[in-house]
């Protein structure tokens, strides 16, 4: 498997891009977005297709279409839901269907199915160098900016209006970090597809979650579950001649499965000895 070049460098893209899923999957959990993002992650395909109908189909292209896309999505559905008598969650419901449908209507007059296939289902074996390095420097960007402002953020998402109080630039927080989850949602899209890059941008935290309160391990922890179980998960799938990118979230899956399974014994076995 690792005799091959290309397996190499999709290895090397499992690693960066599971641990920054994983990474930023903590903050996905104690921001109860889990809903939000999935509707983001399907909307950006139209954004994707004018890129291409425009400029042409490259990786900047295309990372900047879906960029522009998520933030006029996720905007128009706060804007949406401010003026009127619904939630956010049912506007951004109702923006990303409309979104996706778009997009599957101008695919169609693209004419070039085929050349977008591996943004709508990934193609982790397919990445560039150059992808490889976006994946890099946002992965980066993403964990540092949230170490580095993680007593902020976390203050921003349980007690705003102490944040307000104690000088912390609530909005800026708020945008900021929804910037940076459109980032690395988007790096995740040529890697896993908009339809899976859910499940590992949301698993690992989850996993975590059912053994943690701490954010700081919930942080850790879950970059270092994203990042093995991405390996893992190509490794599997070269093996059992399986699509790589379905390998990665099915093993993610079972980790979650098993660690559920897992606690529930657990719990179970205390109760009975209390007993």
């Amino acid at each position: 498997m690792f005799e091959l070049h290309l397996f190499q460098r999709a290895f090397l893209a499992c690693i960066i891009i599971g641990f920054t899923n994983g990474y930023t999957s903590g903050f996905v959990l104690l921001n109860r977005s889990p809903l939000k993002l999935s509707a983001l992650s399907h909307s950006l395909l139209p954004g994707i297709v004018l890129a291409t109908m425009l400029v042409g189909l490259t990786v900047l292209s295309a990372f900047g279409g879906a960029v522009i896309m998520a933030v006029v999505i996720g905007v128009l559905s706060l804007l949406l839901a401010r003026h009127s008598k619904l939630s956010q969650d049912t506007t951004l419901s109702i923006l990303y269907t409309g979104a996706f449908a778009l997009g599957i209507m101008l695919l169609n007059r693209l004419g070039k199915a085929d050349e977008l296939e591996h943004w709508l289902f990934g193609n982790i074996l397919g990445l560039t160098e150059l992808d490889l390095w976006m994946s890099f420097g946002i992965g980066l960007l993403a964990v540092v900016m949230l170490t580095l402002f993680q007593r902020p953020v976390l203050l921003t998402l349980f007690e705003p209006n102490v944040a307000q109080t104690l000088g912390v630039p609530v909005r800026w927080i708020q945008y900021g970090s929804f910037t940076l989850l459109i980032l690395v949602l988007v790096t995740t899209l040529q890697a896993v597809g908009c339809i899976l890059s859910i499940g590992l941008i949301v698993t690992p935290g989850a996993t975590v979650r059912l053994f943690t309160n701490s954010p700081r391990t919930l942080f850790l922890a879950s970059g270092i579950l994203g990042a093995v179980g991405a390996a893992l998960g190509l490794c599997l799938a070269y093996y059992v001649d399986l699509p790589a990118e379905a390998g990665i979230v099915l093993t993610l899956t079972i980790f979650f499965l098993f660690a559920f399974l897992f606690k529930a014994i657990m719990s179970l076995i205390r109760k009975n000895i209390v007993a």
